[in-house]
């Protein structure tokens, strides 16, 4: 049996419907925002700050792996209703929080590894929403392009191991926006606010340095190239097989249709 702790986007939805499809047992911690997945008889829905009672449940259905996937927002940890594993816990979590959301996520498997319970990768069973190298559009990124993804990806190789920042937006040698703690989409409607608009810019999408790769990897889906195409973005780079591509044969049809490339490095 394996656990599902999802929070929300579309990827727990792929997810559920691959192991539905493979008839393999599961057991839902439904964390998402308006308990999207309440109606499944193998689910329930548990605050975060119940830890004791996520780790009795999973352990009641023999749960010995467990998945994260989609967006879980970060709790506000004065208003969290704990259990006593949560008061234990937590202050580890919260010390991690100071670092981003990347340490949190760390603490988090350290936390259920002491409980016994192996996390596996998101993308395990959905090995076919992953890239690998190579350019998957008929536009193909000129000599020029390829001398700014380079500069783009040794700005990201700079930042903090511990910074929320795992993507950036590069035009020529200057990087005109980072993404910050409100994420990519956020960051692309910025651009359209300011001198950029129109940018014609890159969009660099890399894991986060010592990001675990089992539950966090950066995601892009056709909203993303929605706004890509209202701030101008000619390009999208992703690194190989560290990257959750929703709707590709969609995703891609629109590049084509827009001139936008999407390549894998």
């Amino acid at each position: 049996m394996i656990g599902l702790i999802f929070g929300d986007t579309d990827f727990p939805k792929q997810i559920l419907k691959k192991i539905k499809k493979n008839k393999i047992k599961y057991f839902i911690i439904d964390l998402s925002k308006n308990n999207f997945f309440k109606k499944d008889p193998h689910s329930i829905s548990i605050n975060i700050g119940q830890l004791g009672k996520i780790f009795e449940v999973l352990k009641k259905n023999k749960c010995k792996k467990v998945l994260f996937a989609g967006k879980i927002k970060k709790p506000k940890f004065s208003s969290l209703k704990m259990d006593l594993k949560g008061f234990y816990y937590f202050p580890r979590i919260i010390k991690a929080a100071k670092l981003g959301d990347a340490a949190i996520l760390k603490s988090i498997i350290r936390i259920l590894s002491k409980e016994k319970i192996k996390v596996i990768s998101s993308i395990a069973y959905n090995p076919e929403l992953s890239l690998s190298r190579g350019t998957y559009t008929k536009v193909k990124p000129n000599k020029e392009d390829l001398i700014s993804i380079s500069k783009g990806i040794k700005s990201l190789g700079r930042l903090n191991p511990y910074n929320h920042i795992q993507a950036l937006v590069i035009k020529g040698s200057n990087v005109i926006s980072k993404e910050t703690s409100k994420g990519t989409k956020k960051m692309l409607l910025l651009i359209n606010k300011n001198k950029h608009k129109k940018t014609k810019g890159i969009l660099i999408k890399f894991p986060k340095k010592k990001q675990d790769l089992r539950i966090d990897l950066p995601t892009i889906g056709l909203d993303t190239l929605k706004d890509c195409k209202k701030v101008g973005i000619k390009g999208i780079v992703l690194k190989s097989k560290k990257n959750i591509f929703m709707d590709k044969s969609k995703i891609i049809s629109f590049a084509n249709k827009n001139k936008i490339f999407i390549k894998v490095i």
